[in-house]
């Protein structure tokens, strides 16, 4: 079994910073691509960052030049380093991968449980 868990969420004034972490658990063989995802109250769930294995990142349009996505490959864990925050930035943020568990087998996706972020003053 795979597990996903997020931490380092919180409540944070406009213009703050917080780093969100993802740590992938389990039965692993190799993880391709970790991103994150986020959901405010009333709204669909969207695409904010996502990188994969050669660290080739993507960004949603809402947050480049403020959120950076990394990844630590021997820790199995995604880092989302968040800057200069907005008020609608405020969400549940969701961590997902794309996870191998054996050499020949085909790859699933997983996601966290959530974790909160509030901006506000």
């Amino acid at each position: 079994q795979v597990q996903l868990v997020e931490s380092g969420g919180g409540l944070v004034q406009p213009g703050g910073s917080l780093r969100l972490s993802c740590a992938a658990s389990g039965s692993i063989f190799k993880i391709y691509v970790m991103g994150w995802y986020r959901q405010a109250p009333g709204k669909q769930r969207e695409f904010v960052a996502s990188i994969i294995s050669d660290r080739s990142t993507t960004y949603a349009d809402s947050v480049k030049g403020r959120f950076t996505i990394s990844r630590d490959n021997a820790k199995n864990t995604v880092y989302l380093q968040m800057n200069s925050l907005k008020p609608e930035d405020t969400a549940v943020y969701y961590c997902n991968a794309n996870i191998q568990q054996v050499p020949v087998g085909p790859s699933y996706p997983y996601w966290g449980q959530g974790t909160q972020v509030t901006i506000s003053s």
